[in-house]
């Protein structure tokens, strides 16, 4: 076994310091600014599990930070902020008034928190998933990774069914591991299936009329706008937007 170079750290004590074992061969020559008595500690930050975001995450927040939008979770239940409003009245507490829906039972009631309160944000993640088909009475959703199908009622869809389409990707919201909801497209592509002709000449000057899409949905556009055009319709609003 090759010898071990020997080192202590300087001492203004004419004593004896004792010997560290040092773990480099005898030809390896430790550079002044790694000496012991330089050495920085190194902090150590531990590795992301990709597994960490398996598990359930619980957030909370102050009610002041409520805004459309926001999902919180109130006595168990996961709700959607619709419309919010910040009170300071002459006399008492300020206070938050909103009104949500809730988004296991569709219902839609008024709350009001106490300004500055703590409030659960309810934990709910969307995955983007396609509709394949209908069956039935059910919409089904499909992960194109896994295949695996996910199944919502005519009253989870409502009245948003009337622009959805086949192999429409769209974002399906979990919570606790059961779907809750799910997002359209901001914009959709349709197609006209029956419309009236509309006056001759009439494509510059304003002025719409009713046409009926291949989803069912009616809505208005322009008088130029005729049978087997696609055209781009806005879901938040149903309007029409553009040709496609």
């Amino acid at each position: 076994m090759s010898s071990l170079h020997l080192f202590s750290p300087p001492s203004s004590s004419s004593s004896t310091a004792p010997l560290i074992r040092s773990p480099f061969p005898s030809s390896f020559i430790v550079p002044s600014h790694l000496s012991m008595a330089r050495t920085r500690s190194v902090r150590c930050t531990p590795m992301r599990s990709k597994f960490s975001s398996s598990f359930p995450r619980i957030y909370a927040f102050s009610s002041n930070d409520i805004k459309v939008g926001s999902n919180i979770e109130v006595d168990g239940a996961p709700w959607r902020v619709l419309e919010f409003l910040h009170v300071k009245p002459g006399k008492g507490a300020a206070f938050v008034r909103t009104k949500v829906r809730n988004y296991l039972t569709g219902n839609t009631v008024e709350k009001t928190f106490r300004a500055g309160s703590t409030i659960l944000e309810a934990n709910i993640a969307k995955e983007t998933k396609q509709f394949t088909y209908k069956d039935g009475a059910q919409f089904v959703f499909m992960d194109l990774t896994t295949f695996e199908e996910f199944r919502l009622t005519e009253a989870d869809v409502g009245d948003k069914k009337k622009w959805l389409k086949e192999e429409m990707d769209c974002n399906l919201l979990f919570w606790n591991g059961r779907v809750i909801d799910f997002e359209l497209p901001i914009i959709v592509k349709l197609t006209v299936v029956d419309v009236d002709p509309g006056l001759k000449g009439d494509t510059v000057q304003g002025g719409s009329k009713p046409a009926t899409l291949d989803t069912g949905a009616v809505v208005n556009v322009p008088l130029f706008v005729s049978i087997g055009e696609e055209i781009l319709v806005d879901t938040r609003t149903g309007q029409y937007t553009s040709r496609a």
